[in-house]
């Protein structure tokens, strides 16, 4: 999984993509708020960010709110990497818009273990994003019959939009998903066995 790295730090910035190619990710460095925004505009992007806090235009705080403010990266999982650890922070950085929130200097561990349960999120935000597009597809081939069918008394014939009468199971076929099988009915055995016999 691609995972987007912003700060402005540069031995941080080499440590960490170190981990995160030793724990299987494969990172996109970026040394500004600026190159990261560049980055997320790329088809693509990653779906899960570690940003600086305090990074240099525009900061992670702003690029959050940003990511959150458009439709096609609002998905993205973001953590905040910050040196400010006071309540007040992390809750700022949460109403923010970040999913998670690590104070440096961090724990490799924690960190790794925090990255874990965003690639898990992103990934099932990707299987129902999936899941919600079958859907959708399928909904729209399903075939309905509504409104007011005109049948005939006698034959039970239907008579279609184009003033054709069909039989009943070939229209109700063509307009929805039924299938039908032939039987006969016990009225309808006892009468036509009645005539043959008769």
């Amino acid at each position: 999984m691609r995972v987007l790295m912003a700060d402005d730090d540069a031995m941080l910035r080499h440590g960490l993509s170190v981990q995160l190619r030793r724990w299987g990710y494969d990172p996109i460095v970026c040394s500004s708020g600026a190159e990261a925004r560049e980055a997320l505009r790329d088809p693509d992007r990653p779906q899960l960010a570690l940003l600086d806090r305090s990074m240099p235009s525009p900061d992670g705080l702003t690029l959050c709110a940003e990511i959150r403010s458009d439709p096609a990266l609002r998905s993205t999982y973001v953590i905040l990497i910050t040196a400010h650890d006071s309540r007040d922070d992390v809750v700022n950085g949460l109403d923010g818009g970040a999913d998670d929130y690590i104070t440096k200097p961090f724990d490799w561990e924690t960190l790794r273990a925090r990255l874990k349960a965003g690639a898990r999120i992103v990934s099932l935000q990707r299987d129902l994003a999936v899941r919600v597009n079958e859907l959708q597809q399928a909904l729209a081939s399903v075939k309905q019959l509504s409104g007011l069918l005109p049948i005939c008394s006698y034959c039970k014939r239907i008579r279609d939009d184009g003033d054709y009468w069909h039989q009943l199971e070939i229209y109700v076929g063509n307009h929805s998903q039924a299938e039908f099988s032939h039987g006969v009915c016990p009225a309808c055995l006892e009468r036509v066995t009645k005539d043959f016999n008769g």
